[in-house]
């Protein structure tokens, strides 16, 4: 049998890599030192010019599945790993067969949560992981998406403005639904729960994470996290009619949490005296939008909140709040944030995500202007932030793999 290519995004250096070699057996002509966490399969991470690639070892019918339901969840615009194809026909200089693969793109700035701890993530950011987690969640769940095998493993973070977002990595037990039921969605949080009570474990015998660290605190976190957004997001309200005020408000709570509501049930009784509410869609990435429409930039929803603070800031500083908002918001793009990120060395430039770069010199401006007991100039800032803080970090976009190779061989096999 031939070697096979099924691909939405081709790229023809594809063909060129060795696939009639054992993935575990590539050299590192082809696999960079990204990190990767741990798996079932065995996954590499390889460059291929500009565009770098996950590739994942695994039966033809499993991988053509997963490869359809991660192009769903692209389509319909949910936080997951960009699917690229499947190779098929693969043999080796003897001619025995060997597993298809998986492709997909690696997902930019995003580090596995072993490798977190690995860079310095102390277990005061376990709350951060748990909200971005819980978010992840119920976005899929809106979706009518199950999971089936909810864990911290298969999802990949990448900073935001001081918290975490999440991304689906393994969609492998997934499926979309026509609907998902309420009993499907809890089996989803208490497998969640269960699979990230043994990775605090897993993390605690490895040293990451302290030994006080409660397991079941973070697990009655999760549980509590996760019903209190979904009934944020989806519960019904009642109120008399003399408070139609409320509809805002219920409408500005999501806009916080960074949700748009897309469409409102709205019901009266008989008389007119009582109003019923429920949100029928709501669509995440509020902040995202806004920030994207006002100076092109697209960055994650928490980055985006922040950088928008700090704009609306900057509009009224300089009283530009009767000129247009998008010419103001160019002013700020053009004069402050422009202008700062040229500001970082291109050795540099691998640390963090412009935008998260961007939100930690604000931080570091409160910090240096409490010390100084004035307002720091926020380009002062960071000349001083460069250099002593981000040229100290580890380099986040490549960066040595963390994860131990005996117990990542031990779960390949």
């Amino acid at each position: 049998m031939a070697l096979h290519l099924v691909a939405s995004r081709p790229d023809p250096a594809l063909v060129r890599l060795p696939w009639s070699t054992p993935l575990a057996e590539w050299s590192d002509d082809y696999v960079v030192p990204l990190p990767r966490g741990l798996s079932r399969h065995v996954v590499r991470i390889v460059r291929l010019g500009e565009r770098t690639y996950a590739i994942k070892e695994t039966q033809e019918e499993i991988a053509f599945r997963e490869y359809r339901l991660l192009r769903d969840l692209q389509r319909i615009g949910l936080p997951a790993v960009k699917p690229v194809g499947v190779v098929t026909g693969r043999r080796d200089d003897a001619g025995e067969e060997l597993p298809c693969a998986l492709l997909t793109e690696h997902l930019a700035f995003s580090l596995p949560y072993r490798a977190l701890f690995a860079h310095g993530t102390s277990a005061e950011s376990l709350p951060s992981l748990v909200d971005a987690l819980v978010v992840l969640l119920v976005r899929l769940h809106l979706a009518d998406f199950y999971w089936g095998d909810v864990s911290l493993s298969n999802v990949l973070f990448r900073r935001s403005a001081g918290g975490f977002a999440a991304y689906l990595v393994d969609a492998e037990t997934g499926e979309l639904r026509p609907t998902l039921s309420r009993q499907m969605r809890e089996y989803d949080v208490e497998v969640g729960c269960e699979n990230v009570f043994a990775e605090l474990l897993d993390l605690q015998a490895g040293g990451r994470i302290s030994p006080s660290v409660q397991g079941h605190e973070i697990v009655a976190l999760i549980q509590k996290r996760y019903h209190d957004l979904w009934n944020e997001l989806t519960a019904e309200e009642e109120f008399s009619a003399d408070q139609m005020w409320r509809i805002e408000q219920r409408i500005e709570r999501l806009n916080e949490l960074g949700f748009d509501v897309d469409e409102l049930d709205i019901v009266t009784d008989f008389d007119g005296d009582r109003i019923r509410i429920q949100p029928k869609a709501v669509e995440a990435g509020h902040h995202q939008r806004e920030l994207q429409a006002l100076t092109g930039l697209c960055v994650e929803d928490g980055q985006a909140c922040r950088l928008l603070n700090d704009m609306t800031a900057f509009i009224t500083h300089y009283d530009l709040g009767r000129e247009d908002r998008a010419i103001a918001a160019n002013r700020w793009l053009t004069e402050v944030f422009e202008p700062i990120m040229r500001m970082v060395p291109p050795e540099a430039r691998g640390k963090l995500e412009p935008a998260e770069i961007f939100h930690e010199i604000l931080v570091h401006r409160w910090y240096l202007s409490e010390r100084a007991g004035h307002e720091v100039d926020l380009f002062e800032t960071a000349r001083d932030y460069i250099d002593t803080v981000l040229k100290l970090k580890p380099d986040e976009q490549i960066t040595a793999d963390d994860a131990d190779p005996a117990e990542e061989n031990a779960l390949e096999r």
